[in-house]
């Protein structure tokens, strides 16, 4: 036994596993602890507290003022009472600060978390605007298609100008359309009408 503890501890080994005469029971532990102190502050904040508390003193009160002499244990000042009370108001304070210190954590970590996830809504956020960028530099030179029907109807709007859409001509002017279908036939024969 006396040559273990001579030996330095190394550091790229495990320790041994000491045997404790004394065990922690889990019901103490720091975190059923905590669980525990915020509970007792959680239901000190209750209506339920308050007006248990308020009966349990006013029992108290009305049994050592009308009770008879010899069933009395608290005289008129009340010490005992006034003891029960701050001995009460000093485990609840401790309990609440740990709850509240605790709960803190808990933000704490929340924040963080939150805080994370905005960074990185943010980056896909700015990611998916230089992709929609990139997208509208590579897209114009692309004919859209607002373009191509823009530029459907100037040529159609000329073409009409020239005279030389054949199913918006006048009746009257059949004869200029039978000229004009002449002279569009390949082989430069006339068409019977």
């Amino acid at each position: 036994m006396a040559e273990r503890r001579d030996r330095a501890p190394r550091l790229d080994q495990p320790r041994e596993a000491r045997r404790q005469f004394i065990s922690r029971p889990e019901a103490l532990t720091e975190e059923a602890f905590g669980v525990l102190s915020e509970k007792f502050a959680r239901y000190m904040g209750t209506a339920y507290f308050l007006i248990g508390m308020t009966f349990f003193v006013l029992v108290w009160v009305l049994w050592n003022l009308l009770a008879p002499q010899d069933w009395r244990f608290d005289e008129y000042p009340f010490i005992f009472l006034t003891l029960m009370l701050s001995l009460q108001a000093s485990y609840a304070a401790p309990l609440i600060l740990l709850a509240q210190n605790r709960q803190a954590d808990r933000d704490r970590v929340m924040l963080e978390q939150d805080r994370t996830r905005d960074e990185r809504n943010l980056a896909d956020t700015e990611f998916l605007t230089r992709e929609v960028a990139a997208l509208r530099i590579a897209m114009r030179d692309n004919a859209t298609r607002d373009f191509v029907r823009g530029e459907l109807r100037d040529l159609l709007d000329e073409i009409e100008e020239r005279g030389l859409v054949i199913g918006r001509l006048a009746p009257d002017d059949r004869d200029a359309s039978d000229t004009l279908n002449a002279r569009t036939d390949e082989g430069g024969s006339h068409r019977a009408t």
